[in-house]
Parts: structure tokens; C-alpha cells; sequence
């Protein structure tokens, strides 16, 4: 593993450089899948190879002579799925690998979760008691073959602790797509993002199927110097944590960022680092103002954290989980309930 991490390592300096580089460090790889440790040692890093492919290069488990391959999911039905390799990425974060049929898709729409569920012993009557909890997949929603999910571990979290402590060849039952924002190209001209620890999970489901999709670009808007001026959708991401080490998921994000203008992010954490350079403590007012879109009918924000930092920032979900008022900052700012999605 230590070879393999050295190994991607050197591929990720020259990245936006030379794709010449990438194809040749890749070329006797493309033909098989990226071990999930590799992926888990530059915190999801490999996947971000897809951004500055040439035409010649497909993805990795692109097929495009085939048609409407099958869904591995069910949304009527739980279904076992066998656990191939784990990863841990940081101090109370795993990765998880789950298989399924190689010539099948997982069948995630965006911007979807899944319902994952676990035995916890047996009722009164002797039936077994099961935790059910939702997660959003990190991995390509065009990949075959897997999908992997970022898992954030608690002390007392029971779901948490039962992926904890699984093994390959362990299996889970899942369930879904549970459908959350129907996401099309072009429905905003920006979209604001504000998301705290595993909460990232869904917004990097879009800024992935934004910046990969070349169709993704705002309507054209006038005449400069004899051009249509065509501008992609914006993204403005504020990503808080507790402190840098907890921050998931940052170099691939960074990568994105750096090789993206039409991509955004500032991050905060309440524990600053000696050494650290962006925002810190909880996110404010001023933060919102300077780093997400102004309230617009052309701008989205969207919001998906634990309980806390969803109360400060927008308010929770109603009790019947429709979205409910927009309280907190994002009220305070101007946003209405139709420029505000709760995750």
C-alpha cells in the first residue's frame, strides 16, 4: 500500500500540468478499478483524474457501447451488499467499499441518498429490531460495479459503529434511491453551498455532475465583441469543521477548486491550527455575505449539517420532514424558502 500511495502521489503533483503524465501513469490501470485505500490516502483523490482526462481517455468504468445498464438499487426492496475493502481517512472517518454486479450501475439519480440498515437484537415478540440510516455515496454515480460511502464514526452512533465494525465479506442491506433535489443543468446560474463535517457528502454529488458536465452552463446572455458570452454554473461552497484534521475530503475539493474558476470554497473550523489559513469559528452572517450568492431567483443555497449548524444557518427540516421555514442566518440575509434547500 505504502508503493501504491507513493505511486499516486506522484501523479497528483503534475496533474494540472500535464495530462500526457496522467495517461501514462494510468495507462495499465485504466483497465481495472482504483484500490479504495489509494482513494482514502489522498482523501478520495483519484477520482478527480476524470476532470483532466483527454478525449482519448474514457472513464475508468465507462462502457459506451452499452445502453441502459441495470440498477443495482431497489427502492422497494433491501438488498445485500457485500463489503470489499475499508479505508480509514481520518481520525473518526472510514471509507467503505461495496461490489455489486460489475455490468450494473448503482442507479443514484442527483442529487439521491440511500437507506442503509442494520439488525440491533429482537423485540418482545422475537422479531429483529433493525437501525436504519441514510447515507449519500461519494463515488461516481456512473460507476459500475461499487459505490462508496464516507463514513463519519461516533461514539454512540449505533449505524456508525456497525460499519465500524465490518470486514470484507461482510455484507449490508440497502435500499433506494431516496430522491432529495432533483438537480438539472442550468436550474441556477449560481448555487450557494453551506455544509459542516459528512454533510459535504451530497454537495460534492453536484459539484461533481456540475463541473462533468459540459452542458452545465448558463443561458447565453449578450453580445462582447462579436461572442456569445456562455458562463457555467457557479458554485460558492462554505465547508466548517471542528478543526483542519477533521476537514474530509479537502484535497480532492482543493484540486477541484484550483482547476475549476467556476468553483468556490472557504473553509472554517472552530479549532483553528497554528498554522491554518482560512476562516475561524462558527459561521457568521459575514461569511454568508461575502462568500455565498446574494438572494436572487437565479440562486439556490443549500444546507446540510448536523443539528446544530443547521439551527444557526437555516433551520431544521418540519416535523413531517418537508423543508419547513428558513430561520437563522440565511433569514437574516434576505433568502426565501424558495432559494433554500435543507438536506
Amino acid at each position: 500500500m505504502a508503493t501504491f500511495f507513493r505511486r499516486v502521489t506522484r501523479l497528483v503533483t503534475p496533474i494540472t500540468s500535464s495530462t500526457n503524465v496522467i495517461m501514462n501513469g494510468l495507462k495499465d490501470q485504466s483497465k481495472s478499478r482504483i484500490p479504495l485505500g489509494a482513494i482514502a490516502a489522498v482523501s478520495g483523490g483519484i477520482s478527480y483524474l476524470y476532470y483532466f482526462s483527454s478525449p482519448t481517455m474514457v472513464h475508468l468504468d465507462h462502457n459506451s457501447e452499452e445502453v441502459g445498464p441495470k440498477a443495482a438499487l431497489n427502492p422497494d426492496k433491501w438488498i445485500e451488499f457485500e463489503l470489499t475493502e475499508k479505508a480509514r481517512v481520518s481520525h473518526n472517518t472510514q471509507l467503505f467499499r461495496f461490489s455489486f454486479d460489475p455490468a450494473a450501475k448503482l442507479g443514484l439519480d442527483i442529487a439521491s441518498c440511500l437507506l442503509t440498515r442494520a439488525p440491533q437484537g429482537e423485540n418482545a415478540e422475537g422479531k429483529t429490531k433493525y437501525v436504519i440510516r441514510p447515507y449519500t455515496p461519494i463515488s461516481d454515480p456512473d460507476a459500475k460495479g461499487y459505490f462508496d460511502l464516507l463514513i463519519k464514526v461516533y461514539p454512540e452512533g449505533k449505524m456508525s459503529q456497525h460499519f465500524a465494525s465490518l470486514k470484507p465479506g461482510d455484507v449490508i442491506e440497502v435500499k433506494g434511491p431516496i430522491e432529495k433535489l432533483r438537480y438539472t443543468p442550468n436550474m441556477k446560474k449560481h448555487i450557494g453551498m453551506i455544509a459542516g463535517g459528512s454533510g459535504i457528502t451530497p454537495m460534492l454529488q453536484i459539484i461533481e455532475a456540475i463541473l462533468k458536465n459540459s452542458d452545465d452552463n448558463t443561458k447565453t446572455f449578450g453580445w462582447q465583441k462579436n461572442l456569445w458570452l456562455i458562463v457555467q454554473t457557479k458554485v460558492s461552497l462554505i465547508y466548517a469543521n471542528v478543526s483542519p484534521d477533521d476537514i474530509l475530503l479537502k484535497e480532492k475539493l482543493d484540486i477541484l477548486s484550483a482547476s475549476h474558476p467556476n468553483l468556490k470554497i472557504f473553509y472554517t473550523v472552530d479549532e483553528p491550527s497554528k498554522n491554518w489559513r482560512g476562516g475561524a469559528g462558527y459561521i457568521s452572517k459575514d461569511m454568508i455575505v461575502k462568500g455565498l450568492p446574494s438572494p436572487s431567483e437565479d440562486t439556490l443555497i443549500l444546507v446540510c449539517g448536523p443539528p446544530g449548524l443547521m439551527n444557526l444557518i437555516s433551520g431544521e427540516k418540519a416535523k413531517d420532514r418537508s423543508q419547513g421555514e428558513v430561520t437563522g442566518l440565511l433569514k437574516e440575509v434576505g433568502y426565501t424558502e424558495d432559494m433554500v434547500y435543507k438536506f
